[in-house]
């Protein structure tokens, strides 16, 4: 299933209780603009390459577009209008003033050089920037993108119209316009939702609601996964397993995130950087290959209390679904659950906390930086963390409020409360 037919069917099942009018399901289900280009870039050697690149605007009711811009060489336009409808339902949820909207690019950006990377970010900015703006659409970081290159972006940008606008983008170098705390947001979101559900599975007897020990693996050890580990592990809870696109580890005595993640940003790997040690008494039954080795797949199917996909989407399906052995999900990745691993989740009472709730610290946090480069005014960094917990921790309980009022999975209760947003500010503008 592509991850646009999840979206349909994620849509279809809030609509059954929201009943939302025809006319208005027809705008939810189209994205209001789909930009499509062809980015011709020079390599180092002379090359002229192309490169298919994509802006998709899905909803704009609720305020300007705002949503990351992607390298990877699997992006294609349907997965790119999904992101950017779940970009509306995420900033819905959360409750800032955005709508959605997503961008990408197709390429593998570990196969440029830099000053090819820093050519195809400027070249996606001189097509796309009439359509972009601070008041319009802001970009971000996503997959395969960071600050250096929104950073490229912003000046492109710049030069473009001819005067400064830090505002039009976010995810920037803190000596840009950048806001403290933007760079761990996401996984520091994450935790924060992870933590006040906690508290509410306490009354379901589900698991303990203190992190204290409970074991965590982890998908994906980009900058959320990373982040994510880090402020996991130092708030009490253990992470046991780790991967990235080589693979991962596994030790049931726990891990160091903090050093894996140093280690692995000097060039390294996951696997490459823990298993500088040995590891012991990993039970046999886990089909584990010596020194604690672990596959991207196995580790999706250890006996952990929190399993966190943080990579790519659709990583657990229909096929696999029924080997999850974790109490719950926390989806820090966009996308990484079917709707056909749901239907089992709720059959075996596994809890997954949406993609759309869990990973929201990151747009909560550039909405921070947006106010911010508005207001010429800057934050520190506590006080950017005490108001992305504020709405990290509101939005969970209003959603878990839905849930229970509904009766409904979380997911389900999160297309809820932020769909009935949207079609609001939508009737309000007239339809």
């Amino acid at each position: 299933m592509s991850p646009w037919e999840s979206v349909l069917q994620q849509l279809e099942k809030a609509n059954k209780i929201l009943k939302i009018e025809p006319m208005l399901l027809e705008k939810l289900e189209t994205p209001e603009y789909v930009r499509e280009a062809a980015l011709k870039v020079e390599m180092d050697n002379g090359e002229i390459k192309t490169f298919r690149a994509f802006r998709v605007q899905h909803n704009s009711a609720r305020g300007p577009y705002k949503g990351g811009i992607r390298f990877h060489p699997r992006v294609d336009k349907n997965e790119v209008k999904a992101l950017s409808f779940w970009m509306s339902v995420k900033n819905g949820v959360v409750g800032i003033p955005y709508g959605g909207a997503k961008g990408g690019v197709e390429v593998d950006p570990k196969n440029l050089s830099e000053s090819e990377l820093e050519r195809l970010s400027r070249t996606y900015i001189k097509e796309m920037y009439k359509f972009i703006g601070p008041s319009i659409d802001i970009p971000a970081p996503d997959l395969g993108t960071n600050p250096k290159i929104m950073a490229w972006m912003v000046d492109e940008y710049e030069e473009l119209v001819g005067h400064k606008s830090p505002g039009v983008i976010t995810g920037k170098p803190m000596e840009l316009g950048g806001s403290e705390g933007r760079l761990q947001a996401t996984g520091r979101g994450g935790l924060y939702v992870l933590q006040a559900a906690l508290e509410k599975f306490r009354d379901d007897a589900l698991v303990g609601s203190s992190g204290q020990g409970l074991q965590i693996a982890i998908q994906g050890f980009g900058n959320v996964g990373a982040n994510f580990a880090i402020s996991a592990d130092k708030a009490g809870f253990k992470v046991v397993a780790l991967s990235d696109s080589k693979g991962g580890v596994y030790d049931p005595r726990g891990l160091d995130p903090e050093k894996i993640y140093k280690c692995k940003r000097a060039g390294g790997t996951v696997a490459g950087c823990y298993l500088k040690r040995p590891i012991i008494g990993v039970p046999e039954k886990l089909k584990i290959s010596k020194l604690g080795r672990v596959s991207n797949d196995e580790l999706l199917e250890l006996e952990v209390d929190v399993l966190v996909p943080a990579a790519t989407e659709n990583v657990i399906t229909a096929k696999n679904a029924d080997n999850i052995k974790a109490k719950i999900i926390l989806e820090l990745a966009n996308g990484p659950v079917t709707p056909e691993a749901d239907k089992i989740f709720l059959e075996k009472g596994i809890r997954s906390i949406p993609d759309v709730l869990a990973n929201a610290g990151g747009v909560s946090v550039s909405y921070f930086e947006w106010v911010q480069n508005n207001m010429g005014y800057y934050w520190e960094e506590e006080e950017v963390n005490e108001k992305l917990k504020k709405i990290m921790v509101d939005a969970l309980g209003n959603v878990w409020d839905v849930s229970k009022e509904y009766k409904v999975d979380l997911r389900t209760a999160a297309f809820i409360l932020s769909i009935s947003r949207i079609v609001k500010a939508m009737k309000s503008r007239g339809g």
